[in-house]
């Protein structure tokens, strides 16, 4: 016969093993952002590889303010490795800079797991214009532009975006009088510019492709440090601009992984392989070639050490542009 003990430790193996049986928790995966964009193609793309390793990851669509509240929610969940945030240039980088009172701090409120992937910019004329003004590379572009101060205009998504940010940038270091024409938009913008209201823009590499491709846009460089694998006849523009103030440009769209502070090392160390090593799969390179990003995992003391760097760069890109949010 049992003893009061013994029926009290089956009692708890039992109910251990049933709990044991129940389906893992999800994972949210918050993307602060629209659904649609490569950003969030990426996500819904590692959310399925990972499935086997980490269990069910449900990405859920949090945009508004930026990004702002998205990351803002996963700085303030538990630090359980249940909530986790595909983060970006934006939230982590740009806006701490561009808005005065910031929800949570990039650093301090988040622990990062790895940098996902790079996109590169490109600064791109419309053809047309291009042809008219016999402009066929970035030097071409720099001494019109020196030549006839103000009478080129660029378009962008907005006040603060990463299209406004970077052709400010240009303009600083290459040391050009070009207006700024801000849209409600990436998409607006980039209208404007298949359309002859703008004479150049600096576009997402995958959103402006298409229309490289079709000859009604001109690639006279990307933005990144290196040249990407996609159209990798199109030089950066330190490269083009080397001999013009340019040799050090260098700016982009990344996205990246965060939990909440406080994380564990050992969820983080989980988290990170998984992700890690979803990004080797065949499948989900091929995916990232079609969305025209760069696959860059690391380690999470990398990606923090990235994120330091990104945020002190881009601190000196907004306060130079002017632009605020609110």
């Amino acid at each position: 016969m049992l003893q009061r003990r013994d029926l009290l430790t089956l009692a708890l193996a039992t109910t251990a093993g049933a709990l044991w049986a129940q389906p893992a928790r999800p994972i949210r995966l918050v993307v602060p952002y629209p659904p649609g964009g490569p950003l969030d193609s990426i996500a819904r793309v590692l959310a399925v590889a990972v499935k086997d390793s980490l269990g069910p990851v449900v990405v859920e669509n949090r945009p508004g303010a930026g990004g702002n509240l998205g990351a803002d929610l996963v700085a303030k969940s538990p630090p359980d490795g249940h909530t986790i945030v595909m983060g970006a240039v934006a939230t982590h980088a740009i806006n701490p800079w561009l808005y005065t009172k910031l929800p949570y701090d990039p650093q301090r409120d988040f622990t990062p797991l790895t940098l996902v992937a790079q996109v590169p910019n490109v600064l791109v004329m419309n053809a047309e214009t291009a042809a008219r003004l016999k402009i066929t590379s970035l030097p071409d572009l720099v001494a019109y532009a020196k030549a006839h101060p103000g009478q080129l205009n660029y378009g962008s998504g907005g006040n603060g975006s990463a299209g406004h940010l970077a052709g400010e940038m240009f303009k600083a270091q290459a040391g050009l009088f070009i207006v700024h024409i801000p849209y409600a938009g990436a998409a607006p913008a980039q209208l404007a510019l298949l359309g002859g209201q703008v004479d150049f823009n600096f576009d997402n590499l995958a959103a402006a492709s298409a229309n490289i491709k079709a000859g009604k846009l001109k690639a006279l460089a990307v933005t990144t440090a290196k040249r990407s694998s996609a159209m990798p006849e199109v030089l950066t523009v330190a490269e083009a601009g080397a001999a013009l103030g340019l040799k050090t440009f260098d700016i982009g769209t990344w996205f990246g992984l965060f939990g909440p502070a406080g994380l564990p090392a050992e969820t983080t160390a989980k988290l990170n392989k998984a992700f890690v090593d979803a990004m080797g799969a065949p499948e989900v390179k091929a995916r990232f070639t079609m969305l025209m990003a760069e696959a860059a995992p690391t380690t999470p003391a990398q990606f923090s050490d990235f994120v330091k760097a990104e945020l002190a760069k881009y601190e000196k890109v907004v306060k130079a542009s002017g632009a605020r949010a609110d």
